[in-house]
């Protein structure tokens, strides 16, 4: 699987350890920076992973930062992104399966790197179930389009 990855300054001591994991696992992992610890901005390397899944360059996208929530709030703002914050090995697997996510943000603060590669386990060997969840993602995915008016709020 093409995997890209980044992190900010926050995540970067797991980053290496993570791109050595996948690329042991046998994916092609495209790492978007940053090329050190030094202090940077989040948005701009969640953007970089974000655009690269996008865009169908990478399959899947992968962001560490210190809790994982500032590049998912700033993924799941590009358009086809389908970004969450995971803690859980369990909770990866039901972004997939419920949710077809396809880019994972963790944190590299507060979670540790083994618990980290088994929630990457499971987002990149766990399935979209659809079913009933596809009709659901479709309604996340509507929300990308400028034209979509809202479900209405009576307003």
């Amino acid at each position: 699987m093409r995997i890209a990855i980044a992190s900010d300054h926050a995540g970067f001591d797991q980053k290496p350890a993570m791109v050595s994991y996948l690329e042991s696992l046998g994916h092609e992992v495209r790492d978007m920076g940053p090329d050190s610890a030094e202090r940077c901005d989040y948005p701009d390397y969640a953007d970089k992973v974000a655009r690269l899944v996008a865009s169908g360059k990478a399959e899947r996208g992968i962001l560490i930062c210190g809790t994982g929530i500032g590049m998912a709030i700033t993924a799941d703002k590009v358009a086809g992104i389908r970004a969450a914050v995971i803690q859980t090995p369990e909770f990866a697997e039901l972004f997939r399966e419920h949710n077809n996510g396809n880019v994972l943000c963790i944190s590299g603060r507060f979670v540790s790197l083994e618990v980290n590669k088994k929630i990457v386990d499971n987002f990149l060997t766990t399935e979209f179930a659809g079913g009933r969840h596809a009709g659901r993602v479709e309604k996340i995915m509507r929300e990308d389009d400028p034209g979509f008016a809202g479900v209405g709020t009576g307003l």
